[in-house]
């Protein structure tokens, strides 16, 4: 996938899609039965088709009436996701995870709990980013992306200048990117790129505000990890700016 969790070994694979290079594994361990039915079943239909371009109106992806719409890029097990959906039935919800084990659990989460207002893509992120329309999303969260600890790994992190360029073009003015790490090191660089970014600000006024997790938090498989082995969480909040040139785009 185009972030992976880093409690996930990073076995490299070739480039995916032409959306840039995909770094990390695809496949764990053999998938139960119950698993690989939800992959071959119950995934067609909720797979986002990136071979079509985007509908003008992407609330008319779901089945249900939804005000706005939230991404979630490398979910991981879908703890996260799955918890946000149930608390946001009228939000749409896009979930992105390349990992095959990881999504056939979100997919178990789906129908456990009947969640009728989430799309998946079981993919590169990057597709879906760059298929997204323009200020279509409200917001997005980044939870422990892989940090890609030596140097000369840095240009693989998923929040480089780029893709803060892109997710910045798929946000509506004054929509939320929320990160999450446990790395000092990926904090410091993300907080570097931030602010040199002209269409992110920081909201953070003091320290509390990025050592507390946001209301309704629930703890993923790679927080506790981080926890057992020592490592306290951040949690950032990056709101998008209003500019000239969106004013101008929808006036």
């Amino acid at each position: 996938m185009t972030v992976e969790n880093h409690g996930k070994p990073q076995d490299e694979e070739p480039p995916q899609r032409g959306h840039g290079a995909f770094f990390g594994r695809r496949k764990g361990k053999t998938l139960r039965k119950g698993h690989a039915g939800l992959m071959a079943g119950a995934l067609p239909d909720l797979r986002l088709d990136l071979e079509t371009p985007a509908p003008a109106d992407m609330r008319t992806l779901f089945p249900t009436t939804v005000a706005d719409i939230w991404l979630e890029i490398g979910f991981g097990g879908g703890e996260h996701l799955s918890q946000r959906a149930g608390e946001n039935p009228d939000v749409g919800f896009i979930g992105c995870e390349a990992y095959i084990n990881g999504t056939a659990k979100m997919l178990s989460q789906i129908e456990l709990n009947g969640l009728a207002n989430i799309r998946l893509w079981d993919d590169d992120a990057k597709a879906v980013v760059d298929w997204l329309p323009e200020a279509s999303i409200a917001r997005i969260y980044l939870l422990y992306p892989d940090p890609w600890p030596k140097r000369r790994h840095r240009k693989r992190r998923f929040l480089g200048e780029d893709m803060l360029e892109r997710l910045a073009r798929i946000l509506k003015p004054g929509g939320e990117l929320r990160f999450a790490t446990d790395i000092d090191d990926y904090a410091a660089y993300a907080l570097a790129r931030i602010a040199r970014s002209p269409d992110f600000v920081w909201t953070a006024e003091r320290q509390a505000d990025w050592l507390t997790p946001w209301e309704g938090w629930r703890s993923t498989r790679y927080e506790a990890k981080a926890l057992r082995e020592g490592r306290r969480g951040a949690y950032f909040t990056f709101r998008r700016t209003a500019r000239s040139s969106d004013i101008l785009v929808r006036s």
